[in-house]
């Protein structure tokens, strides 16, 4: 098939569009194209997904199941296990993790993985874009000289462009098809058949000169990100000690209408990009001899902040009489961030492994997440299930400390039902409650 033939499909909207990783990426991407007019077929190698995905059910706290069984009904969707079935789409879209390794390198495993899987189906004539974040050069040097392995030749046979995602999960003023899209291809025709393609689907789409624009641009947005979150949690351990509340301090200067942006402090960095993302740069930047200070920099502060989080909690208890050791403590919130049922990368599990360190027993309360899963870094809490949220069971504890602030969560109960017992607050979710003196440490 040649650009135009497939450009035309693209206008058309007969397309078919393949979304390999059925994930908080690719699943918005399945509403988002199908609802363009395009059909899409979803691709994931875990077997229970495609289960799901095929009775219409969704495993996506803000992907209702109505939405997907009724693209399913329609024949708009359906998703699968079987790599042969790429073949037949006309443009893939690749949503895969990008960890990091133990030594913080770039964990190129499913990328790598993934364009092997395409390579043994791929055929002239299609479209083949990134979406994972990664370093300035992976869809270049990684990507495409897997893919022309098989003798096809990029912007010859087949086309290939990157364009990251943005997906913010439990955001409720942007969704997929309203966020920007930045698209680089690799040519001017692989360029023009991705813009023309998300330009199928979402309102607006923002193209640049190349590849390796539109990578750098995404580890910019997370850097930027990252970086002042750091600033702004190392104010809130210097503030503290100065007997000033941080947060009082944030909400009075962002009364400035210019030149200043709130980023809030938190017990440290959680989700599938900020924690992650900024250290493909800081690995790729060793490539050509440079240093990445501000991003190691901001990575020490964020690591640190669950250790802060531990230290006001031993001087909470401290202060109440009470040792850490044999101490009941609960983790309010296991979700990176409130309202998602997400723990990909989440600051709780550090807690919750320090806190049990130095000998608390350890439980955990997040409405989103009944029953921890088996996670990379932290197998040994998978199997723990939430705490119910009572008068009984919350009071039972010593203390409580808040490390996601749910909106469900009714924090005036918890002021309550923790009269006489210490509420170590990181995330400000106790401001307004009327509390007992001394019961609330900010950290």
């Amino acid at each position: 098939m040649s650009d135009n033939a497939l450009l035309e499909k693209i206008e058309s909207r007969k397309a078919l569009v393949g979304i390999i990783g059925m994930g908080y990426v690719g699943l918005p991407l399945v509403r988002t194209f199908c609802g363009g007019g395009f059909r899409v077929l979803g691709y994931d190698i875990d077997p229970a997904k495609i289960r799901m995905l095929n009775a219409g059910k969704s495993y996506i706290e803000h992907i209702p199941s109505s939405m997907i069984a009724g693209l399913v009904k329609a024949k708009k969707f359906r998703a699968t296990a079987r790599a042969g079935d790429l073949r037949q789409c006309d443009a893939i879209i690749i949503c895969v993790p990008t960890p990091l390794t133990r030594t913080r390198d770039p964990d190129m495993t499913y990328i790598i993985g993934t364009a092997e899987t395409i390579a043994a189906n791929l055929r002239k004539g299609q479209l083949i874009v990134l979406e994972s974040t990664t370093y300035p050069g992976t869809t270049r040097e990684v990507v495409k000289p897997i893919l022309e392995k098989t003798g096809l030749r990029a912007g010859k046979d087949f086309f290939l462009a990157f364009s990251p995602e943005r997906e913010d999960p439990g955001r409720t003023d942007f969704v997929t098809e309203t966020i920007p899209k930045v698209v680089g291809g690799m040519g001017a025709q692989a360029s023009k058949l991705a813009t023309t393609l998300y330009g199928c689907a979402i309102k607006r789409v923002v193209p640049v000169s190349s590849c390796e624009v539109a990578e750098a641009a995404k580890i910019l947005e997370n850097v930027y990100r990252c970086v002042n979150i750091a600033l702004v949690n190392e104010l809130k351990v210097i503030f503290d000690r100065m007997g000033i509340d941080v947060w009082e301090v944030i909400n009075a200067a962002k009364t400035k209408p210019f030149g200043f942006s709130a980023f809030y402090p938190g017990p440290g960095l959680g989700g599938h990009c900020i924690p992650i993302d900024p250290f493909y740069l800081t690995w790729k930047a060793r490539e050509y001899g440079q240093t990445t200070r501000f991003i190691e920099l901001a990575g020490e502060v964020n690591t640190r902040m669950p250790e802060y989080v531990l230290e006001r909690t031993i001087e909470a208890l401290n202060w109440w009489g009470k040792p850490l050791k044999g101490s009941k403590v609960l983790v309010i919130g296991l979700a990176y961030k409130e309202d998602v049922d997400d723990e990909r990368e989440s600051p709780s599990y550090h807690l919750m492994d320090l806190l049990a360190k130095y000998g608390a027993e350890v439980s955990y309360y997040d409405p989103y997440i009944p029953v921890i899963k088996v996670t990379r870094e932290h197998p040994h809490w998978a199997g723990t299930k939430s705490v119910e949220w009572d008068e009984k069971t919350i009071g039972g504890f010593d203390a409580c400390v808040i490390s996601t602030a749910h909106k469900v969560i009714n924090w005036e109960e918890l002021a309550r039902w923790c009269e006489g017992k210490v509420i170590v607050d990181t995330r400000n979710a106790m401001a307004g409650v009327r509390t007992a003196p001394n019961q609330v440490w900010k950290a």
